[in-house]
């Protein structure tokens, strides 16, 4: 028989969504990372570059899908175009306008900004999430606050510096030579610090818990996976597959769970038939994310890379590239969605613009 201090003890743990929800997003998108890299152990993917089946799962229909999550959040949503009608309007305007001037002029400048934007998203996501969780479970101690943004920061940023300064490596982030090549190995520095991070995380979370009663779990995964991932997708394995597998998945998956639970978890809870009306909502949800993906990397392909012909077939878009000097209007444009992803995130999850957001995780 469950008591009523275990039920209270419970109620006490914050979580973001739910306990289930919120295991099944962080911890189980990242045991189906290391899944994935245990099958690719004996297939030998680990040494080869990523296979079109692991292309089409992390990149195509949650990488590139998430960005269109976004939608969901602000350009479906009425109510919130209206708040915000400059920002929001004058982003992707502006997105396309910074990308052309950047292409026209150098084409690997393009392409490296893009990069370390997608960079600085990725850490600032990891960084949200444990924002998330300690405004989830009440904590303003700014030690605290020391000790946990420490920790994330440099559970992405170490393997990032190490990445630069052990380049070149067998994966990039959008194009080979993306990154500059960092000679002095500062990374040697940083890591004492990394470690000591680490540490002191563990043992301010294992104090909390079992001395003060103030567990947080969910919390804990997200630093622990983003550590384990980032650490050997980057650090310990020098392989184009690892690093698609660990970099993606944790990041894509939780961000559309976060968009569904912002959007409909109200509606959710007042509905005759809250599941059958959910997976209804979620298939539509994933429907329409993954049929923009599909047509973003259409013209990706067609355009620009004429890799994966036979993904497309016989596209009639398929003379874009043929054209001369379409990559120019081409790139830009199609950069357009996942620039504009990667802005509009700095303000929509701030909890301080959003009254809805605040009171959800109050």
């Amino acid at each position: 028989m469950v008591t009523v201090s275990e039920n209270a003890f419970r109620r006490s743990i914050p979580w973001l969504f739910s306990p289930r929800v919120d295991l099944l997003t962080f911890l189980g998108s990242a045991l189906v990372a290391f899944a994935l890299l245990a099958i690719g152990i004996p297939f030998g993917w680990l040494h080869s570059d990523t296979p079109e089946w692991a292309w089409i799962v992390a990149i195509l229909l949650i990488d590139v899908a998430h960005v269109y999550a976004t939608g969901f959040r602000v350009y479906f949503d009425r109510a919130e175009l209206r708040r915000r009608p400059w920002l929001y309007g004058l982003t992707p305007v502006l997105a396309f306008g910074i990308s052309w001037a950047i292409y026209s002029e150098s084409v690997i400048g393009f392409w490296r900004a893009l990069a370390y934007l997608a960079v600085f998203h990725f850490i600032r996501q990891q960084y949200g999430w444990v924002a998330l969780y300690r405004s989830r479970g009440g904590e303003t101690s700014r030690i605290g606050w020391w000790v946990d943004a420490s920790v994330i920061y440099l559970a992405t940023i170490y393997p990032l510096v190490y990445w630069h300064t052990h380049l070149p490596r067998r994966f990039w982030w959008f194009r080979e030579g993306d990154f500059a090549t960092i000679s002095l190995d500062i990374a040697a520095w940083i890591a004492p610090l990394y470690w000591l991070s680490l540490i002191a995380y563990a043992v301010r979370s294992s104090y909390r818990g079992f001395a003060k009663g103030q567990f947080s779990p969910g919390k804990d995964i997200v630093v622990l996976t983003t550590a384990l991932c980032w650490y050997v997708g980057i650090i310990t394995l020098n392989s184009d597959y690892a690093f698609t597998v660990t970099n993606v998945i944790i990041h894509g998956v939780p961000y559309m769970v976060l968009v569904y639970w912002y959007r409909w978890r109200q509606t959710d809870d007042t509905d005759a038939h809250p599941k059958r009306v959910a997976a209804t909502r979620v298939a539509k949800f994933l429907g329409l994310v993954w049929l923009l993906a599909y047509a973003e990397e259409l013209l990706w392909d067609s355009g620009m890379w004429q890799e994966r012909t036979w993904l497309w077939g016989s596209s009639v878009f398929s003379a874009l590239g043929n054209i001369e000097g379409i990559d120019i209007a081409l790139v830009p444009l199609l950069a357009v969605p996942q620039i504009t992803h990667y802005v509009l995130d700095g303000f929509i999850w701030r909890r301080r613009s959003s009254r809805r957001l605040a009171e959800m995780v109050s």
